[in-house]
């Protein structure tokens, strides 16, 4: 499916004098892609923005360091407010990343640490949130499912540091935007995930304690052999 056709399949609609609006000094220059009822304008680099005071953080505090991630409610509203609620009433605390696979992705939010577990905060599957400013670079939080929008509670962070000419190709085929596909050159990532699991944060600060993570040891079923552990997750709104 091209990019230019993802407004149709998701259903999103952008305002773009609402998306940018109070934007910092630092965030990347605003381009449009397509034509006529196509047309829209996103905002590459948009998750690499450093967070500002009002912006809503989580820290993930595992037994082998800290990551710091920025989430994105204005983009994942429902994603972010299962995350943070879960987050704050102690779901996720002591629970393992249960599938760990270096070059890929780490993968957590189970209280099982089976990858069969886990539910959201309406203990029911919910919808999946997809935006054009939000992809699964490097260092992105995404939620795991078991198809389309079948959200609990599981989550992933991309860990993969490097494209091959194959997904460079892959991505020029789909018809992304030059500038995305020279950040995904930049930072990594993995896109064949793009629209179809949802991006509601990113990684600022801990990418090394990923990449730790990320080395250890597992058995056939990606699990580490020596639980890497979730010890808490704080959260801060901002101004809120």
């Amino acid at each position: 499916m091209r990019i230019l056709n993802i407004i149709k399949y998701t259903g999103l609609i952008f305002l773009c004098a609402t998306l940018f609006a109070g934007c910092s000094r630092n965030t990347p220059k605003t381009i449009t892609i397509g034509e006529g009822k196509n047309k829209i304008t996103i905002t590459p680099g948009y998750q690499f923005i450093l967070p500002q005071d009002r912006d809503t953080t989580v820290v993930i505090k595992t037994n082998m360091g800290d990551i710091k991630i920025k989430l994105f409610p204005e983009k994942a509203p429902k994603t972010v407010e299962n995350f943070i609620t879960h987050a704050k009433n102690g779901y996720y605390d002591n629970v393992i990343f249960h599938r760990v696979i270096e070059g890929f992705m780490i993968q957590g939010g189970d209280p099982l640490g089976t990858g069969y577990g886990g539910e959201s905060i309406w203990g029911q599957p919910f919808e999946d949130e997809f935006s054009l400013d939000l992809f699964n670079y490097r260092g992105a939080l995404s939620m795991a499912n078991a198809g389309p929008n079948t959200n609990g509670s599981q989550f992933f962070i991309v860990q993969k540091k490097d494209l091959s000419d194959a997904e460079i190709n892959f991505l020029q085929q789909r018809g992304y935007p030059k500038e995305i596909i020279e950040l995904y050159k930049d930072h990594g990532g993995t896109p064949q995930l793009d629209f179809a699991h949802t991006v509601f944060g990113h990684v600022y600060e801990g990418m090394d304690v990923v990449d730790k993570i990320a080395a250890t040891k597992t058995d056939k079923d990606d699990k580490p052999l020596e639980d890497v552990i979730i010890e808490l997750i704080t959260v801060s709104e901002g101004n809120k």
